[in-house]
């Protein structure tokens, strides 16, 4: 039996933080085999097929998407694809009416388990849509469709995991010898393109936001320092004050929305504001499976996430604590998109999504 989510009132994604710390075509999965050259999947390969594969009795999906979650490296929304794929394999339908119940149920569990996840939900909507989107179903028997299946969610699980090299790629003609990047909070994406460009001799330097309350760019920056970037700590409220000295912002995504605009880690919007009152580009680095079919209309209009706040200090009952953990910045304050799909405007977003959700 699945665990239950230990505070269904805080986002999981911000109580298990620290710890875990498209157009899907051939065309995209060549770039992504060839982007991913040279670097070692093995470990995620072997147990990727491994997964699954065990005695089918007790199968839960949420316990198989915490098992994948348990590989820091590995995103949210692709343990959940993983999971997905396991659920096929594992599957006793013999009917293909039976799987996709059995798939829509195992999406629905996971979307329940955190529904405050953007990347998850969208990652599940994306997975059936690609999985389940081939005419050939309709013309083998379902032993041949199952398998077909199977193959189709390996290499979605594939692409997904390597978008994030992908994306690394297309943003090392954006960082110039010389440059000073702002980053804000911990992005996983964002990590590896500064990575990759420290790999590649670039000379920059590196502004972290603190990220309060969970001090996620405190994480960051620790991590730079251990690839000898030049990187300074700010508290947060010193972005305007240090803006000056900035030549381009990049930040991660939790999601990508139909106007092109982001939900993200709180304080995205305030740096964006800042930055483009002072001609500073703002670049954001998300893999496909972020988009989402959502179109928030101001700050209030969306799934709330919490998270808990501590001061350090007493807080009185009659004080209001804001504990929202995301805001959303509209696609006017941002200037490109790096993404596994190509390098896009906010414009172009809305276009992209129709063709991943057609």
């Amino acid at each position: 039996m699945a665990a239950e989510n230990p505070n269904p009132k805080i986002s999981l994604y911000y109580q298990t933080r620290a710890a875990h710390h498209g157009v899907v075509t051939s065309d995209w999965l060549a770039q992504a085999q060839a982007a991913a050259g040279g670097r070692s999947d093995d470990v995620v390969s072997e147990n990727y097929l491994s997964s699954g594969e065990e005695d089918g009795k007790g199968f839960s999906v949420v316990d198989e998407f915490n098992n994948w979650r348990k590989q820091p490296e590995l995103a949210e929304a692709v343990a959940a694809i993983r999971a997905l794929a396991s659920v096929i394999r594992s599957s006793q339908a013999t009917t293909m009416m039976e799987l996709e119940i059995e798939l829509k149920k195992a999406v629905d569990s996971l979307k329940s388990w955190d529904t405050t996840s953007i990347s998850l939900t969208a990652g599940c909507d994306l997975f059936i849509r690609y999985v389940t989107r081939t005419s050939a179903l309709e013309y083998e028997d379902f032993d041949s469709a199952k398998s077909r299946l199977i193959e189709r969610a390996e290499k979605f699980g594939e692409i997904s995991y390597k978008a994030r090299r992908i994306i690394a790629m297309l943003g090392q003609d954006f960082i110039l010898d010389g440059c000073t990047i702002l980053v804000h909070g911990f992005s996983r994406v964002v990590l590896e393109v500064l990575r990759t460009a420290a790999q590649n001799k670039k000379q920059f330097r590196v502004f972290c936001t603190e990220g309060r309350p969970d001090r996620t760019g405190l994480r960051l920056s620790n991590e730079l320092a251990k690839l000898d970037v030049p990187v300074k700590l700010l508290i947060d409220s010193a972005v305007a004050y240090s803006m000056d000295e900035v030549d381009m912002v990049f930040v991660g995504a939790d999601g990508v929305v139909e106007s092109g605009g982001i939900i993200n880690m709180m304080g995205t919007y305030q740096i964006a504001l800042v930055a483009n009152s002072m001609n500073k580009p703002v670049y954001v680095a998300a893999e496909s499976y972020k988009f989402a079919r959502l179109y928030p209309l101001d700050q209030k209009d969306m799934e709330p996430a919490l998270r808990p706040i501590d001061f350090g200090v007493p807080i009185p009952s009659k004080v209001e604590v804001e504990t929202s953990a995301r805001d959303y910045t509209p696609p006017q304050y941002l200037t490109l998109l790096f993404t596994d799909l190509g390098v896009l405007t906010p414009s172009v977003v809305s276009d992209e999504l129709i063709q991943l959700y057609l």
